[in-house]
């Protein structure tokens, strides 16, 4: 069957199963694990853009910056940071792109982009991990100022932080959208006001920071500044959360442009640009409780304390305390609705790909939060370097890779399909050119993390990472020809793919499983019946019966 070929699709089939219902309903609310069609995305870039940011309100930059700046210096640490806000522009720019402009979530990028249909299954594996990660240390910054402000214990917290954001995920975007921009002003003005304050109240407390140089006396070294860069770069995957909101972009029309693409680089790699800054101040804030305030070496790393100190300059310690917790508890419900929002999203897409059984994303909601609440009884927060620097070079490798084929590859070489592929039986079970890359430039840099290949490389293992997750995808999509990424080259439907400003097509079509209608790009046609299926259907089917033949 040919591309001109167009299918006349038969009445819906009574295919219907428990997985195909609960399917369907659940994944309509916001599309999860699907194509984001266009009659759904009817924000402006500019709603799209801010809600994307919202979710950066995370305090674990301060404990980052706090952490590198007391463990390496203030030096190191600085030139630490600008690395890794080079890096995360230079990978996050294509990423954030290709997900506006086709309006699918990384892990549907990933598939088409080197890894194929399952191959993307560790990448998401690696992604939960993330979510889980820093909703643990998000959640332990919570209960720190819950222990502080109102003396619940920390074990307490713990589980008061993880059970408070089951209800808000459960609606999905709309929800979230909402969320976002109504707590956005205040957290900003809880923010800045004190750092603002401190630096005009206190100018001494600028030459104080720049002279620190961390609890073992450090000068500047190269090696330091890569080992601080590896602790930032373990956000490398945020990139994949702003994607979660940039896949609702509008189309881009001559008319829109402009604002669209603020808006793609603001909320896309431009998260890294407040990122950055939240590390500058987290660290700022940390030398000055170090000088000025009696054993404030021993909660410096804290941000509920770190602010908690500013605000009493001036406020009553009742009113400072208040504002404090009330800061902490915003900035944990912003961040980590949406750690637990992507996570459920991975750890779901991940097992109906492998099983083919939809089990609902609420299932998975609650196995990260269950993982991330045992990463807070466990006090992540007292080794988080050595769990932030082992996690960067497998974060790394996904996302340099994937950014890598999609500049160099799909734009500069023309290997790989410029447009994106997710659907299955359109593509390879594994491509070698992602899958591959990711492997060796993930398992290289650990070994070099642990000092496999001598002490002396240990700081490098980050660079190592960026430079293998770079070249080896161009180096195997030519040793390959490119002959891994597509299973056959056209999905069997007649009608065109992209409108005339190169936007996914909002034409509708029924899929023949479910009854429901979705637009062209999440269809294709079905080797069965002579109908239409649309994509999570396909994922779910269990004999392999509607799977397009190869075809080359």
């Amino acid at each position: 069957m040919t591309q001109s070929e167009t299918v006349t699709p038969d009445p819906p089939v009574e295919t219907r199963g428990p997985d195909v219902t609960a399917a369907t309903r659940e994944t309509l609310e916001d599309y999860t694990l699907r194509f984001a069609p266009r009659h759904y995305r009817s924000w402006t870039p500019a709603v799209v853009g801010i809600s994307a940011l919202g979710g950066i309100a995370y305090l674990a930059d301060f404990a980052i910056g706090a952490n590198i700046g007391i463990s390496y210096g203030t030096t190191n640490a600085l030139w630490g940071i600008a690395v890794f806000a080079v890096v995360i522009i230079a990978t996050g720019f294509p990423l954030a792109y290709y997900a506006a402009r086709y309006n699918l979530d990384l892990d549907l990028i990933t598939r088409g982009s080197g890894f194929g249909y399952y191959g993307s299954v560790l990448t998401n594996v690696i992604f939960a991990t993330f979510t889980f990660i820093f909703f643990a240390l998000e959640g332990s910054i919570m209960a720190q100022g819950l222990e502080l402000g109102l003396g619940i214990p920390l074990w307490v917290g713990y589980a008061l932080s993880t059970l408070i954001i089951f209800p808000l995920v459960v609606y999905g975007m709309k929800v979230l959208t909402k969320l976002q921009l109504w707590t956005t002003p205040l957290w900003l003005v809880l923010m800045v006001l004190p750092f603002a304050y401190l630096v005009i109240s206190h100018p001494e407390s600028v030459g104080e920071f720049f002279a620190y140089r961390g609890e073992d006396d450090q000068s500047a070294d190269v090696g330091s500044v890569l080992l601080a860069a590896g602790v930032c770069l373990s956000l490398i995957a945020q990139i994949a959360e702003q994607i979660d909101y940039l896949r609702f972009m509008p189309p881009r029309t001559p008319e829109n442009a402009r604002k669209w693409w603020t808006w793609v680089v603001l909320a896309g790699p431009g998260w890294v640009l407040f990122g950055a800054v939240k590390q500058v101040i987290g660290l700022f804030l940390a030398v000055y409780l170090i000088a000025n305030v009696a054993d404030g070496a021993a909660t410096a790393n804290q941000p509920v304390h770190q602010f908690l100190e500013i605000y009493a300059d001036v406020l009553p310690h009742w009113l400072a305390l208040t504002l404090a917790v009330v800061l902490v508890v915003i900035s944990q419900v912003k961040i980590n609705v949406t750690n637990a929002y992507s996570g459920s999203l991975a750890w779901t897409n991940s097992f109906t790909r492998v099983t083919r059984h939809y089990p609902g994303r609420l299932v998975f909601l609650g196995v990260n939060l269950a993982i991330a609440l045992v990463l807070m009884e466990a006090n992540m927060f007292d080794f988080l370097n050595t769990i932030l620097g082992f996690y960067a070079n497998c974060g790394i490798a996904w996302v340099v890779v994937v950014a890598s084929d999609i500049a160099i590859n799909k734009y500069l070489l023309g290997i790989s399909p410029k447009e994106p592929e997710f659907r299955r039986g359109m593509l390879y079970a594994v491509n070698p050119v992602g899958f591959g890359s990711m492997l060796v430039a993930a398992g290289v840099s650990i070994l070099v993390f642990f000092g496999g290949l001598g002490d002396g490389l240990k700081p490098y293992s980050p660079l190592v990472a960026i430079v293998l997750a770079l070249v080896l995808p161009p180096v195997l999509a030519l040793a390959t020809r490119g002959r891994w990424y597509l299973r056959r080259p056209d999905d069997g439907i007649g009608l065109p793919m992209y409108d005339e400003h190169g936007n996914p097509s909002g034409e509708e079509l029924t899929c023949h499983v479910c009854g429901q209608d979705y637009e062209r790009p999440d269809m294709v046609a079905c080797a069965a019946h002579g109908a239409y299926i649309c994509s999570l259907d396909l994922s779910t089917d269990k004999t392999g019966e509607h799977v397009l033949p190869a075809h080359s």
